[in-house]
């Protein structure tokens, strides 16, 4: 039997409602593809100030270190991140820190609306198309999160400027380029590579770097669109779009209106990839959304961007695309049978019905297999 190492964090809010529900349908692949998952779990956010002092505690790192991949849940609480330093806060400390440590290059979005969540897409049906698949791939090591200087200082009395640098190398938009263009290649072979190519020299070299990049790659076809048409673009026919290529603060924000196509960012997942060893890529797997504390503990969230992200952990880091595929089938059966937890239920579907966290997340593990 394989065994995979996982380190579980999930977090503060409804992150551990939702990883509860992630673990829970791991154990049905486990037994219906007979594999192993030596999961620990571990926390971080303000679960980690509060266990340990900080959000990214050492014993959690050191697990994060001595794992095959990290399953994550969200980071943070308004009501006592302002309480913190900045750099202290979870995002920084614990989320930023992470990626930063492990490499974490390139965040791959994968954007779906399943035709019977029609309704929950803020479109008219006639931009859904036949269906919207968008899958946004995103920088997340570069740009203007990381670059130096990133500061805020008093210029004369009563003025105070803030200054953040935005840097990117050429190696580091090749690589970024280069997992576009393989996922395009697995998919409809498009890539619309986003950049502010007329007003940014970052852009400038973007463009031509991925140019170049995708001359190696004759069977998927490349266009470049700026960022303001791409945000437009999304909105007016999505259906366009196969692979979306982006730097670190675009994809951040073009992921996340993408994300609304699908209804609800409580369906979205994502995994953010480092570099492959040998035939293993280290990765990191989070649901696109937060930590909904107005929710929390309330058998309220949907569990279903967890349970997706799970997904991509065994199809990324692990190679088991049976599993996965096995686990996103299941999502499409839970979806149409009608069970909806509240932020993708509408009164106007007649075989719709409410279900919380553990029913959903139960439904979907009894559907493996």
């Amino acid at each position: 039997m394989k065994t995979y190492r996982i380190a579980a964090l999930a977090g503060d809010g409804i992150g551990p409602e939702v990883m509860r529900e992630a673990i829970l349908v791991l154990r049905a692949v486990e037994k219906t593809f007979g594999l192993g998952f030596a999961i620990t779990e571990a926390p971080v956010g303000w679960a980690g100030i509060d266990a340990a002092g900080k959000a990214l505690p050492d014993d959690t790192l050191s697990l994060c270190k001595n794992s095959d991949a990290i399953l994550f849940g969200s980071v943070g609480l308004p009501d006592r991140d302002p309480t913190l330093p900045k750099e202290e806060r979870p995002e920084r400390a614990a989320l930023l820190r992470i990626r930063k440590e492990f490499g974490l290059f390139a965040n791959l979005r994968p954007v779906q609306l399943p035709k019977a969540l029609a309704h929950a897409c803020p479109l008219r049906p006639e931009r859904q198309g036949d269906g919207i698949n968008v899958l946004v791939v995103r920088e997340l090591t570069g740009g203007m999160y990381f670059g130096q200087p990133k500061k805020t200082e008093t210029v004369s009395e009563g003025v105070r400027r803030a200054i953040d640098t935005m840097v990117y190398t050429t190696p580091e938009i090749e690589r970024i380029a280069h997992v576009a263009f393989k996922a395009a290649r697995l998919r409809r072979k498009k890539v619309t590579s986003i950049d502010k190519a007329n007003v940014l020299e970052n852009g400038i070299l973007w463009r031509e770097v991925v140019a170049r990049v995708g001359k190696g790659y004759p069977d998927v076809s490349l266009e470049h669109m700026f960022v303001d048409n791409g945000a437009m673009q999304l909105v007016l026919k999505p259906t366009q779009f196969d692979v979306m290529l982006c730097e670190n603060m675009f994809g951040d924000i073009l992921s996340d209106e993408a994300a609304a196509l699908a209804g609800s960012l409580g369906m979205l997942p994502s995994a953010s990839l480092g570099a492959t060893s040998g035939e293993r890529t280290f990765g990191f797997y989070e649901p696109a959304g937060g930590t909904a504390p107005d929710i929390a503990g309330k058998n309220l969230a949907n569990p279903i961007a967890q349970i997706l992200s799970s997904a991509l952990m065994l199809r990324y880091s692990f190679g088991e695309t049976d599993a996965a595929a096995a686990i996103e089938k299941a999502v499409g059966v839970a979806i149409r049978s009608g069970l909806r937890t509240g932020d993708i239920y509408s009164s106007s579907e007649p075989q719709a019905r409410r279900a919380g966290t553990r029913e959903m997340g139960a439904a979907i593990a009894a559907a493996i297999g």
